[in-house]
């Protein structure tokens, strides 16, 4: 076979493999992100596979177009009325917060290791951004739940935390290469890249959605590959200008995830799909580059940095950025010790590779050994955790519908999703008794297993989840009612034409 052929066949088994170990994950309590790893570094020129990989740039390359994807996918999932109420502690926690984790891991590191102090900032800016593919890998894979806006919260960080480890690691990298660049040049770096970032992502976040809905192409599948061409050229243009490309698509997916467009739906899932293979993707590489035994000399000092890191450092972040927000011990001890790290820290860690830095191999093997350490202890004790701090709460079930609703254009019209509660006034009535808003039109009932077409005969049940469609207000009040103790009712002969 030729090389192409080889490359091709070794890709496929690698892929093959990593679907297999997510499979396997939740029955062996092991985060999948740490099974891909593994795989990678079984694949290795260490390992049993002899695949020799020392490019870092291109693991690099790869891992930025992945993060990039992986950004966008999370602001396209993110919905702004959840993460609102949180708005203030998210952005605390992925400025604030990130700094004093990258300070404390910094000056630590001067300590123990044969590190100057800027050199010992860049790893802490290297391992202070907590990394949202792994943060909800984990939280999916072991179906944790979490009470009242911890979930949101968490979301908001570890989705918007990475622009700011991005900054610190390219700037202390230049210092470090350029000794004669003053620390003070950073803070102009960092206003530019943030409001730069900022205002490109929201703008095109906001161009996507005309052009989605009044660009007329010829086949639907074409939609997600317009898409793909945006978010590549957001991050593009916004480094290109001196913006945070991170921070650009982010926004402009959840400028998007926001909005109604035409084929939303499929785009989503594409995205999903697409993040998924560049999480995937990007741990296999990362995974090849690494060489098991270089960690193993370095194993003692990696494993006192990552406790300190899991234990002091993430702690003393989270609670001072939140020192003001309402917020009991428990839930911030619990935002404490869900900071995971993932594959950006790895991908950071060959920057300074790049750059010939003297001490950049080292800092490269300590980083890899925390995210393993961070992903093994941290990831595999989080439901425990939960439970002992007692901020866990049922998982909510994703979802599963034996129909699809895609809007058309110029349609305003949308299908929500309304579970009844145990103290709601239409618990026990029949549809028809219940005076829902004229323009709601419930499609099904979902109660348990079981999916119920409903008539005006059909009884509300506790627990039962409305598929309703209507427009954004209809929708709105028709939550109203279902939520409310005490809902009006109406008589029978209004109510019959709103049932599906």
């Amino acid at each position: 076979m030729s090389s192409i052929e080889h490359t091709l066949v070794a890709a496929s088994i690698l892929l093959f493999l990593s679907v297999l170990a997510s499979k396997a994950s939740a029955k062996l309590g092991i985060p999948a992100l740490l099974l891909f790893l593994a795989i990678g570094m079984l694949a290795g020129s260490d390992g049993l596979g002899g695949i020799y990989f020392d490019d870092a740039l291109l693991a690099q390359s790869v891992g930025v177009i992945a993060l990039a994807l992986i950004l966008f996918s999370g602001g396209l999932d993110t919905r702004w009325a959840s993460v609102r109420p949180v708005v203030w502690k998210g952005l605390a926690l992925s400025t604030i917060g990130v700094l004093i984790t990258a300070l404390s891991v910094g000056l630590f590191t001067s300590v123990i290791l044969d590190f100057s102090v800027l050199e010992g900032l860049l790893l802490g800016a290297i391992v202070s951004s907590t990394d949202a593919a792994a943060v909800f890998s984990v939280l999916r894979s072991r179906n944790v739940g979490l009470k009242g806006g911890l979930r949101p919260l968490l979301e908001l960080e570890s989705g918007s935390n990475d622009p700011m480890a991005v900054f610190l690691t390219m700037g202390l990298t230049r210092i470090l290469h350029d000794p004669g660049t003053g620390v003070a040049s950073l803070i102009p770096m960092f206003v530019l890249q943030m409001v730069v970032g900022g205002v490109v992502g929201y703008a095109i976040g906001r161009a996507i959605i005309p052009l989605m809905n009044r660009l007329s192409l010829e086949y639907e599948g074409l939609y997600p590959v317009l898409t793909l061409a945006l978010v590549l050229l957001t991050y593009g243009a916004t480094a290109s200008i001196g913006g945070n490309g991170f921070l650009a698509v982010y926004v402009a997916g959840v400028v998007m995830g926001n909005r109604e467009f035409v084929h939303k739906r499929s785009i989503v899932r594409f995205s999903d799909g697409l993040a998924l293979l560049m999480q995937i993707t990007m741990f296999l590489a990362l995974g090849l580059l690494v060489f098991p035994s270089r960690l193993v000399p370095i194993a003692g000092v990696g494993l006192l940095v990552s406790l300190f890191l899991m234990v002091v450092a993430r702690p003393i972040g989270v609670f001072s950025s939140l020192a003001f927000a309402r917020m009991g011990f428990n839930e911030r001890a619990m935002i404490s010790w869900v900071g995971l790290r993932g594959a950006v820290p790895i991908v950071l860690a060959t920057f300074p590779l790049l750059a010939g830095l003297p001490q950049a191999e080292t800092v490269f093997n300590v980083v890899f050994f925390i995210v393993l350490t961070s992903i093994l202890l941290q990831g595999t004790s989080i439901p425990l955790i939960a439970r002992w701090l007692r901020v866990n709460a049922p998982a909510p079930p994703a979802p599963k519908y034996p129909l699809e609703f895609e809007p058309a254009k110029g349609m305003k019209s949308e299908l929500g999703r309304i579970t009844v509660p145990a103290k709601s006034a239409v618990v026990g009535k029949q549809i028809v008794e219940i005076g829902f808003p004229e323009g709601a039109l419930i499609v099904l009932i979902d109660r348990g297993d079981d999916f119920i077409v409903p008539r005006g005969a059909s009884v509300i049940e506790a627990g039962d989840t409305l598929l309703v469609l209507a427009d954004k207000e209809e929708l709105d009040g028709t939550r109203f009612v279902v939520e409310s103790a005490e809902s009006p009712t109406r008589p029978a002969t209004e109510q019959n034409s709103r049932v599906g």
